[in-house]
C-alpha cells in the first residue's frame, strides 16, 4: 500500500479508471484513513504514474445512465425474470 494525499474531489471509480487508462494494476479498492490520506494498492514501480493520476484528479465523471435492462443485470436479474415474479 502506498500513500497519496486525497484529491479534494475523490470519485473512486472514475480514479480507478484513470489508473488503469495509465497502466497501474491495483489489486484492492483505494482506502481512505483517519487522517485523510488516500492509499493505493499499488507496485512500487507504478508509485510515479500513479501520483501524477491522483495529483490530475478532480472527481468529475458524470454517472452514466443505466437502462432498466442494465440495472436489472447488476443485480442477476432480466426483464422476463422480473415479469416471472411480478406475475405478468
Amino acid at each position: 500500500m502506498i500513500k497519496f494525499t486525497k484529491p479534494t474531489n475523490l470519485n473512486g471509480a472514475e480514479l480507478l479508471e484513470q489508473l488503469k487508462s495509465v497502466g497501474v494494476k491495483i489489486d484492492n479498492p483505494p482506502m481512505i484513513d483517519g487522517v485523510n490520506d488516500l492509499w493505493l494498492d499499488i507496485k512500487e514501480s507504478d508509485k510515479s504514474k500513479s501520483e501524477s493520476v491522483v495529483l490530475a484528479h478532480n472527481g468529475t465523471m458524470i454517472a452514466l445512465d443505466q437502462t432498466l435492462d442494465d440495472k436489472l443485470a447488476g443485480v442477476g436479474l432480466s426483464v422476463a425474470d422480473l415479469k416471472v415474479a411480478l406475475g405478468l
